[in-house]
């Protein structure tokens, strides 16, 4: 489907549609999950590129796509189906991510669910990057960042804000106490 090919982290974006249609809230869940670190965050102010592309728009009207990824994130918040998930087993390698962003978390939350210890890092005063600084509340409401946040910390992912690494913490201490960095 085009829908897949304009969504840049590659969305199993039919098959959840059609979990939803079919009433399988959990299975579209499930779907949304494998892909989307943060579906909250996107189902709110992503583009929406799949949309542009989905081919019921040569016709008809495209399929609400970042609407129903909405849906699906808020369905699971509201009935429980969101829980910390905890690494099987930690690699005891430590990684430094630098910078709170979508990019930062994206990386945290991966290399994580493989195992790995991970301290974010971010230079201002509350973690979220340009999803706490750069969207305004009347596109993303920031408890909507910190839920997503506390998951994170609750999974074992460390942050630390007010810290410029560069400035405040040099690339040679970080190099000594993690095993790899990433910027």
């Amino acid at each position: 489907p085009f829908c897949h090919f304009a969504c840049p982290i590659g969305n199993y974006i039919p098959e959840w549609n059609d979990a939803v249609f079919r009433n399988n809230w959990q299975k579209a869940f499930n779907l949304l999950n494998v892909t989307n670190p943060l579906p909250e965050i996107t189902g709110r102010v992503c583009p929406a590129l799949c949309e542009y592309s989905c081919v019921l728009g040569i016709n008809d009207e495209a399929i609400t796509v970042r609407e129903n990824e909405l849906s699906i994130i808020e369905h699971a918040f509201k009935n429980n189906l969101i829980k910390a998930r905890l690494p099987k087993i930690r690699t005891k390698k430590k990684v430094a991510v630098i910078g709170s962003g979508p990019a930062g978390l994206s990386a945290a939350s991966t290399l994580n669910k493989f195992g790995h210890n991970v301290t974010v890092f971010e230079k201002d005063d509350k973690i979220g990057g340009i999803l706490r600084y750069g969207i305004p509340d009347f596109k993303l409401e920031k408890q909507v960042l910190d839920r997503r946040i506390k998951i994170y910390k609750k999974e074992g992912i460390e942050f630390v804000a007010n810290t410029n690494v560069g400035k405040d913490c040099s690339a040679k201490k970080l190099l000594k106490e993690f095993d790899a960095v990433c910027l």
